[in-house]
Formats: structure tokens, sequence, C-alpha cells
């Protein structure tokens, strides 16, 4: 933990609200107010804080306000600082949600002064919240001016108890290609290792002109979050041609790190390992399949869309603090054009060895 640099016990709003910073003995009492807040997400688990320290080296302040004993609220942060891109207080990195999760407006008051508070002390660029929904609350606070750009949108539909239902409710063009998949003998199984899963993912986002994250990050992952998660690969007969790393939280699944082979789009392998993702998720009692977010009008966001989901803008909130502008660090912006081009051309060991050295200062 990094208990110096936040003053504790601060009470900006109210002498009964206490701002404290997570403990490592304190995880389990974390991670129950997480799965019973309603706002709450898989990214506000304590584990990240694991993950951003131990395999981001990122140092993290994970913020709890305390009232009458108990937690009201949380935010998890995690400061990221690098020489290409910057320095950034942001809730969370390398993660599609974040901000505030629970507590009454004062609450979310006192946690929020105390971020901004932080981010000014650590003289950050900006402050990030990565909202799922819109929240009216930051913009109380009279000391803040935050900032908004349309540039993601999430991907959540129900998934109803019967399979067969699920597959009729993707939309007819997208459903033949499933079960072109299906007729054409793919089939999936849960890996229980990273053999087959990180060299499909790694060529997978080479292709695609984007650093790779280390094999260790995965597997920190699987240790911290346990039988939350889990890997499926699809395969045509012994060979393994599409993988996905996936998150369960409570009654929900998300697919978060996917990739497949060259044949993976002629073969429907990535489609299918949706739909199993899907298929399996339901049989286990799943009742929401969240697709993760996509940017806006990319060949990711119509893939979603085709499936038969809507897209829902995150309205991410940004606090300028040192920069003078927000934030453009994302492949579409013209400035990474060239750099794109020129890491697909890499040789793929030699951008697997380089990747994760960039990656994580990405956030």
């Amino acid at each position: 933990m990094h208990e110096a640099s936040l003053p504790v016990d601060q009470a900006p709003s109210s002498a009964a609200i206490a701002v404290r910073s997570l403990q490592a003995h304190e995880h389990a009492r974390w991670d129950a107010f997480v799965e019973a807040c309603p706002e709450a997400t898989f990214f506000h688990r304590a584990g990240w804080q694991t993950i951003m320290e131990q395999g981001f080296r990122h140092d993290s302040h994970f913020l709890y306000a305390e009232q009458d004993g108990r937690i009201a609220a949380v935010l998890p942060l995690a400061h990221v600082r690098s020489r290409l891109f910057g320095s950034s207080l942001v809730s969370l990195p390398f993660c599609v949600y974040g901000g505030i999760a629970g507590g009454s407006p004062a609450v979310r008051l006192a946690l929020d002064e105390a971020a901004l508070a932080l981010a000014r002390r650590l003289g950050v660029g900006h402050l990030e919240y990565r909202w799922r929904e819109v929240e009216e609350d930051a913009s109380e606070n009279a000391n803040a001016c935050w900032l908004h750009k349309p540039l993601y949108a999430t991907f959540r539909r129900p998934l109803h108890p019967d399979a067969e239902q699920n597959l009729l409710a993707i939309p007819r063009k997208q459903r033949a290609v499933v079960r072109k998949a299906m007729a054409g003998g793919l089939h999936s199984a849960i890996d229980y290792d990273l053999q087959r899963f990180y060299p499909i993912y790694a060529a997978s986002v080479h292709r695609l002109g984007t650093p790779v994250f280390a094999r260790r990050h995965f597997a920190l992952l699987r240790a911290v979050f346990g039988d939350a998660c889990e890997i499926l690969t699809v395969y045509h007969g012994q060979q393994a041609q599409a993988s996905v790393l996936l998150f369960y939280f409570r009654d929900e699944v998300l697919p978060y790190y996917g990739g497949g082979t060259p044949l993976a789009r002629s073969t429907g392998a990535n489609d299918f390992m949706y739909w199993e993702s899907m298929r399996r998720a339901c049989a286990r009692g799943y009742r929401l399949f969240d697709f993760g977010r996509s940017k806006l009008c990319t060949g990711a966001w119509d893939f979603k869309k085709n499936w038969g989901f809507t897209p829902q803008p995150l309205p991410y909130a940004y606090q300028l603090v040192r920069a003078k502008a927000l934030p453009e660090i994302n492949p579409l912006n013209p400035k990474y054009a060239l750099f794109i081009r020129a890491w697909r051309r890499l040789p793929l060991p030699l951008a697997n060895l380089l990747g994760p050295h960039i990656v994580r200062q990405l956030g």
C-alpha cells in the first residue's frame, strides 16, 4: 500500500464520514461491500489492487468512505506514470469500468474531494473516472470541472435461462455464422493454463498493431481471482483456433481478453467462441452477458451490434489537474498511425518482448 501519500481519516463534508485507504487485511471486507453494492462492478474488486501493484508496478490508492463503522462507498484508483503518455490517476487503469460505487451524495462527495486532493498532491495530468453509467454526483462538486468525451460504448444484455432462446436472440445473419461454425465441427473446452490462450492472444493483438500484456499478467489474474477468471478455447479437432479469458461477477459473465488465429475468420471460431461463452454461462445460471467496451463506430463496435446488442455510451469523466487538454491516447488518434503500422511489422517474438514494457504505460 502507499498510505503515506494519502492522509487518512479525512472528513471533507461531514464529521460522520471518514475517507480511508484500503489495507491488505481489509480485502475481504471491501469485497463483501462490492458484492452487495448494485453500482459496483468486477473492476471494483480489491484484487485489482494486487494487479496494479504487482502486475504493473503502479501505486494504488484504493479509497473507501466509512460511516458509522461501515464501508459506505469505494473508489479504486491507481497512479499511472509514463514518460511517453504523462501521469494520470485513474479509476481504474486496464479496466473498462470504475469510479465511485455506493454511498449517499454526501459520501460520494467526500470520496470525490479526497480523490481530487490526491490528484493535485501527486501532480498528475488528469483524474479519470471510468463510469459505466451517467453519474450526477461528480458535477455537484463546485471545485471540479468534469469533462467528458464520447469515445467508448459498452454492450450488455440479459441472458435467457434457455440457451436456444439466446441463440434465437442473435440476428439472423450473425446466427447463421454461429450455426455454420457448429456444423463445421468446432467445439470448446475450459483450459486450466495459458498454453493455448497466450500465443493466440499475443499474435492476435500483434496483427492489430497493439502491444501485448505480459504472460505473467494473465497468470496473476488467474491467481488473484481464482474461479472468477476462466479460459475458454475453441478447437477444430485438436487445433486451437480461438481463446478468451472470461471474468464472472455475481450473475454476469464478461469475455474480456480474446483472440483468434488467422483461420478463425473463415471457420467462424471467433463467433463460436462468444456463443460458447454465452451458452456455458447460461447453463451455469449466469443472467447477464457483458460484451465489453468498444470504440465508437469501429469494427469491434459493428461486430457487437451485429449480435443484437445495443451500445450504451460510457460516460467517462475527466478532471484536468496539470494537463491543458483531455488525453487522446487511443489507436484512433492519427498521431499513432505510424507506430501501429511499424508495430505490425515487428517480428512477433520481439513484439512480445517489448510489448509489456509499453502497454503498462497506457492504462
